[in-house]
């Protein structure tokens, strides 16, 4: 294993406890044969009897088990910033959402333009672990809070956890483990009725309030609902429709969140697109430290420590509200979003009053008339302008996800007639979790500060890199503006 950790530097992280490093490396106890997050609250041990890895898989791959106090399933995952393998970092991404799940690793090398002995080689490196380990441990862990938080039937969870049947699941669990998922299941004491329900780690501070109401006002009526502090939201994935609720548990650095059962067979792949929508690997120190020493951010950090990134859950849904929010306020975006959503998007049964709706899908907006469009409120142009985004989308000859590469999504968008600079870093912003995205030509960023055209905006954010994306977002916070 190429990636190195430096065992004295962990021991110290780990006898303080220290939150930041959560998720950042795993500790393996000799004496116990049991792996640890750094935050795990049992007797330390001693430094003779402790190994460090970079990856929970990696110490799985070396014969430890999770430690069923601390649960490493739970522990944030590595950021964008963290990752100096960009490869690896989004080979892991798609491996931890099921990839190899329902697909082989040449297919993911092929959808990556790289060789499957090249994926191998970065996954090493970067994490400690083989593709199949990692895929393997991402299946074991999810299956292991899914049984702790859950009350879906053993059965469900494994498929929900990406096992392709019940005895290699019970063998897998059995074998890394030394446990069954029955005696689990027995030691929490939940009883098999179905609800979909989990937890989602994060490193503190996160500003729940201001994410959850951003993400909230740029949703479409009916696709989302905020009420004391839960936050509800319908979604697609893949073929499958639902919803789920969040809300913050603060004393345990987690999200609490309920979700529809219908999402279970796509488990894997929900809990890390709400890792993403709500930016829940970011190392918010880090972040927030590198923007505080800019005088007129400072103040604003105080006040929101912790913002994160809003995310997108659907590609076509953000991108779709950021055509129409070019040149308008949040508002006027709103009201014409709603229209959209209200006019194309399907209906769906859900437990959370006011949660009727689920947000267009593109293949819908792609056969949809022209004059249709415009009969919402858009102009003509940026009627045209939906339409050959979803088309595109839906023709399979545009794809962006989480963690793609900006510059050359970017550049993708932008050959589309009516998306420029703007709605292409906006997108990259939120939709690609770019930290370095910035809409320099954003009027409310560009009054915030005090300059007149985008290079001027450009120069003021320079020294802010590499997260021009966080101060974009405390910024808009401030000035309540923002897409």
């Amino acid at each position: 294993m190429e990636n190195t950790l430096h065992p004295d530097q962990c021991y110290q992280q780990l006898a303080a406890r220290d939150s930041r490093f959560d998720g950042a490396f795993y500790v393996g106890v000799t004496s116990t044969g049991v792996y640890c997050r750094p935050i795990c609250r049992v007797r330390l041990p001693q430094p003779q009897r402790c190994r460090f890895f970079p990856s929970a898989a990696a110490a799985e791959s070396s014969g430890f088990r999770p430690c069923l106090r601390c649960r490493p399933e739970l522990a944030p995952g590595h950021s964008r910033e963290d990752a100096v393998g960009k490869l690896a970092h989004t080979a892991a991404n798609r491996i931890r959402r099921g990839a190899l799940n329902d697909g082989s690793l040449e297919t993911l090398a092929s959808e990556l333009g790289v060789s499957s002995r090249h994926i191998r080689r970065a996954l090493e490196k970067e994490f400690g672990a083989s593709p199949l380990a990692m895929a393997q441990t991402a299946r074991l862990l999810s299956a292991k809070q899914l049984l702790t938080d859950s009350t879906l039937s053993i059965t469900d969870i494994a498929f929900a956890s990406g096992f392709s049947s019940v005895r290699r699941f019970n063998d897998a669990f059995r074998k890394h483990y030394r446990l069954t998922p029955s005696a689990l299941r027995k030691q929490t004491g939940k009883t098999d009725n179905g609800a979909l329900s989990f937890r989602l780690g994060y490193r503190p501070p996160l500003h729940w309030d201001s994410l959850a109401q951003f993400l909230h006002s740029r949703s479409a009526a009916g696709t989302s609902e905020l009420s004391n502090g839960v936050l509800s939201k319908t979604l697609h994935l893949g073929n499958l429709r639902g919803w789920f609720s969040a809300t913050i548990d603060d004393k345990k650095h987690c999200l609490v969140v309920n979700a529809s059962p219908v999402l279970s067979p796509a488990f894997a792949s929900l809990t890390m697109r709400l890792r993403h929508y709500f930016d829940l690997d970011a190392n918010p120190d880090t972040i927030d430290s590198h923007l505080a020493q800019n005088p007129q951010l400072k103040p604003l950090i105080q006040q929101t420590p912790g913002l994160r990134l809003p995310g997108a859950l659907d590609a076509f849904e953000l991108a779709a509200r950021a055509i129409i929010g070019q040149q308008v306020s949040v508002k006027a975006a709103s009201t014409v979003f709603n229209r959209l959503c209200e006019r194309f998007g399907e209906t769906l049964d859900t437990p959370v009053a006011g949660l009727s709706r689920l947000p267009p899908r593109a293949e819908v907006i792609a056969v949809a008339a022209e004059q249709e469009l415009i009969a919402l409120g858009l102009t003509s142009r940026r009627a045209a302008t939906l339409k050959s985004l979803a088309d595109a989308l839906a023709q399979g000859e545009l794809h962006f996800d989480y963690g793609d590469n900006s510059a050359d999504v970017c550049r993708e968008l932008e050959s589309l007639p009516g998306i420029g600079p703007w709605t292409a870093q906006y997108i990259a912003l939120r939709a690609l979790g770019d930290p370095d995205a910035f809409p320099a030509s954003d009027l409310a960023l560009m009054k915030a500060f005090r300059v007149t055209t985008p290079k001027a905006s450009q120069r003021a954010a320079e020294t802010l890199r590499p997260w021009r994306a966080y101060a974009a977002i405390h910024l808009w916070n401030s000035l309540n503006a923002g897409g």
